[in-house]
């Protein structure tokens, strides 16, 4: 099901994690090895990806919401 990503996280990692409209989480790396995704990287490309709508799979196989860090770091975070 496609969820409109609005807004962003780092996971424990250092990645950077989209949070979806519906509650879920979804990574989003640059070095993915299927996915090549620039825009991740730059405060500019996290904001212009606002409301794009990603696959979550998770609400195909009706999850429960994830959990989210309490002060999560928005597009405008530092990179």
């Amino acid at each position: 099901m496609k969820q409109p990503i609005s807004g962003y996280h780092k996971d424990g990692e250092n990645h950077w994690v989209a949070q979806l409209a519906c509650g879920h989480n979804q990574h989003v790396r640059h070095d993915s090895p299927w996915v090549n995704r620039p825009w991740v990287v730059t405060v500019e490309g996290r904001q212009s990806m606002l409301g794009v709508k990603l696959d979550c799979r998770k609400c195909d196989d009706d999850a429960p919401a994830d959990v989210r860090p309490e002060s999560p770091e928005g597009p405008q975070s530092p990179d």
